[in-house]
């Protein structure tokens, strides 16, 4: 294995380039210049998305700079470009009012499939999450026909909502894809979608699905807008203000503002309370607000806020299995690197990661502190003749050791 990880590796390449020394940029992203070293040399992991993003302000990059994950490679790649293709294609090739090349075909014909592919895709069950350029093959013709319909003065009110629910899947897919430009793009569209339709429940998911895509580039603004949509979104769908509180968590926690974040969790499970299911299907296909996920959020934010192991007791409360496959595994991801942050529970974490695989490789083999948890695991393991789970995990992420 090389003596750094790839993240390690960029950080001190790009800070070279910039003409920066180890301690200033340390004292830019508000690290030890310790700990700096340590992580350019691949000794210790960057673990939360504020020390990340705190390296990618210092060095003036994006995070996706940083984490330079390796493309796809063979029918992979050529698959990632089609759909990333088919995403822009969808998203600034028609504005909402233009009539695409469509067939025509009955609203509620249309309408039955998005809820078919809302359905798929949102199942608790192993039915190929993050399999995306499925997802966006489906897609793409849904949203042309949507559009042709919204225009049309008969069925245009009824296809606007669903509309704008199939346009923030497109903003997701390409916010997991990390295609530029694409996330802000859909936030745009399901803007043009809620003013046309004039009402301020869908106003309100517009706007929170702004914030939602804004995510690593502006905290600070990601956070304002949810804020926003907690206070000012009506209370007769209380899912909207639910998941505007635990964005606004999560931006909290990724600027280190743990207290803010634990306020904002709390307001969210309290509405979780008032909802009867444990995962609400409203909106359809976007939100999947309710007591699973916010107790989803809590694992995530915990291992954010340093909690490491500790997580284990706040995982205990959740019910995965009522979610969908893609939040289940994004559950089982941050239980895992919460565990791995302890030696002794890295076997626990471990068996969680390859849970989420199993559910969502693609999503799994993508999340940059996965990578970075395993590539530090890899040291030990290099020590122990054991771990065959581990090194095959880490070859199937493109971070096994090369020497």
């Amino acid at each position: 294995m090389s003596d750094s990880t790839d993240l390690g590796r960029r950080v001190r390449e790009i800070r070279s380039w910039r003409g920066l020394n180890l301690r200033t940029t340390a004292d830019l992203a508000g690290l030890s210049h310790g700990y700096l070293g340590k992580l350019e040399r691949g000794e210790k992991p960057v673990n939360s998305r504020q020390v990340l993003e705190a390296l990618a302000m210092a060095l003036r990059v994006s995070p996706d700079t940083l984490t330079g994950i390796p493309e796809p490679t063979g029918r992979a790649s050529v698959e990632s470009d089609d759909t990333a293709t088919t995403l822009a294609d969808l998203l600034s090739g028609w504005w909402v009012g233009e009539i695409p090349d469509a067939p025509g075909r009955p609203l509620q014909e249309v309408l039955a499939d998005l809820m078919a592919f809302h359905h798929s895709r949102n199942s608790s069950g192993a039915q190929g999450a993050g399999d995306y350029p499925t997802q966006v093959a489906k897609l793409s013709p849904l949203i042309r026909d949507l559009l042709a319909l919204a225009a049309d003065p008969v069925t245009g009110r009824e296809a606007l909502a669903p509309l704008l629910t199939a346009y923030h899947v497109a903003g997701s897919i390409a916010a997991r894809l990390h295609v530029p430009g694409m996330p802000s793009m859909a936030a745009e569209r399901m803007r043009q979608v809620a003013d046309k339709l004039d009402d301020p429940v869908w106003q309100n998911v517009a706007t929170w699905g702004r914030a939602h895509f804004i995510s690593s580039t502006n905290r600070p603004r990601q956070y304002d807008l949810a804020v926003s949509v907690a206070d000012e979104a009506p209370a007769g769908r209380l899912e909207t203000r639910g998941m505007a509180n635990l964005t606004a968590a999560l931006a909290a926690a990724a600027q280190g503002h743990g207290d803010v974040a634990e306020t904002h969790l709390a307001e969210a499970a309290a509405i979780a309370e008032r909802i009867e299911p444990d995962v609400s299907p409203w909106p359809a296909g976007i939100m999947q607000f309710g007591r699973t996920n916010a107790g989803i959020f809590r694992v995530s934010i915990g291992v954010e806020l340093g909690q490491g192991a500790r997580v284990a007791e706040i995982a205990s409360t959740v019910r995965p299995e009522t979610i969908s496959s893609g939040r289940q595994a994004s559950f089982w991801t941050d239980y895992g690197r919460g565990l791995m942050e302890s030696p002794k529970h890295r076997d626990a974490g471990l068996a969680a990661l390859l849970k989420a695989e199993s559910l969502a490789p693609a999503q799994v083999h993508r999340n940059v502190f996965v990578r970075e948890a395993v590539a530090d695991a890899l040291a030990t393991a290099r020590r122990d003749a054991g771990r065959r789970e581990l090194r095959g995990l880490a070859w199937r992420m493109g971070v096994a050791p090369t020497g």
